[in-house]
């Protein structure tokens, strides 16, 4: 299989709990999926004066529908923002990302990091800093949000999927590395309902972060229990990316009550909707 993870890359995974490939999508294929993803955010937009709306620990949430499918859609923290900041679950929103989650480019490695020779998605996150005003992910790992849905905890590697150059003035992705080899880690008791999700700062080492600096098209495996986070946006340029999450075939969605197997499809994401 032309993508599958080198010998390599497997090492590097295990070690360091994350490994990275440049530039795999195409630019064309990058301005498509950014343009899909625009139309998803006016979508969203357009659907939140009618959504469901609720506040945890401060911070805005909505229960969207778009299109007939319902989404959770999180705003910019800044009191009384607007802005969209993560949209979860997006792929059945736009032709173009249900196609792009059997995309050999992701399904064929992800085979080797879930251990199984068939894989479906669990869940699908568009995140968006927008410039100026993309807020910071405070240091966490996805595992503990997922402990209380499924016990497979170990079978849902990530990746992320850049759609603009990011670097760390954007607020880049940041990942540290080798904390995923302790599992489930303590989380921030004492600070809100979210608190516990956030990873306690005494359980790993800040200094032995690594800034995921890539150009757009890229991709960014990483386990589920890596510590990662990101600063805010302090520049004029977007720093778009998707973060699709697999498991073994057959097991349901997180968010969305159905299975949703993959096959290894090449070129998907350059296709043109339907």
């Amino acid at each position: 299989m032309a993508h599958e993870l080198s010998a390599a890359e497997r090492d590097a995974y295990a070690r360091d709990g994350f490994v990275m490939r440049a530039a795999i999508f195409a630019s064309d294929e990058v301005a498509a999926m950014r343009e899909a993803a625009e139309e998803i955010v006016r979508g969203a937009e357009a659907a939140l004066p009618n959504a469901s709306c609720y506040e945890i620990d401060g911070n805005q949430y909505a229960e969207a529908r778009i299109g007939g499918v319902e989404t959770t859609v999180q705003l910019e923290h800044t009191p009384g923002a607007r802005t969209l900041r993560v949209i979860e679950p997006f792929h059945a929103l736009h032709a173009r990302f249900a196609a792009l989650v059997d995309d050999a480019r992701l399904v064929e490695p992800m085979r080797d990091l879930v251990g199984a020779a068939e894989v479906a998605l669990f869940t699908d996150k568009l995140n968006l800093k927008r410039p100026r005003e993309g807020s910071r992910f405070s240091w966490h790992q996805d595992s503990p949000y997922w402990a209380h849905f499924c016990a497979h905890l170990d079978q849902l590697p990530n990746v992320m999927i850049t759609l603009d150059d990011a670097s760390e003035a954007n607020g880049c992705f940041r990942v540290i590395r080798g904390s995923h080899a302790r599992g489930i880690l303590p989380g921030r008791t004492g600070e809100g309902r979210l608190g516990p999700l956030f990873t306690h700062p005494s359980a790993f080492d800040a200094s032995a972060q690594v800034p995921a600096v890539l150009p757009a098209g890229s991709a960014m495996f990483f386990s589920p229990h890596s510590v990662h986070g990101s600063e805010p946006n302090s520049s004029d340029a977007p720093r778009r990316a998707l973060v699709l999450t697999y498991q073994p075939a057959g097991k349901r969605m997180f968010k969305v009550d159905r299975v949703r197997d993959c096959r290894a499809t090449s070129g998907v994401a350059s296709r043109p909707r339907v």
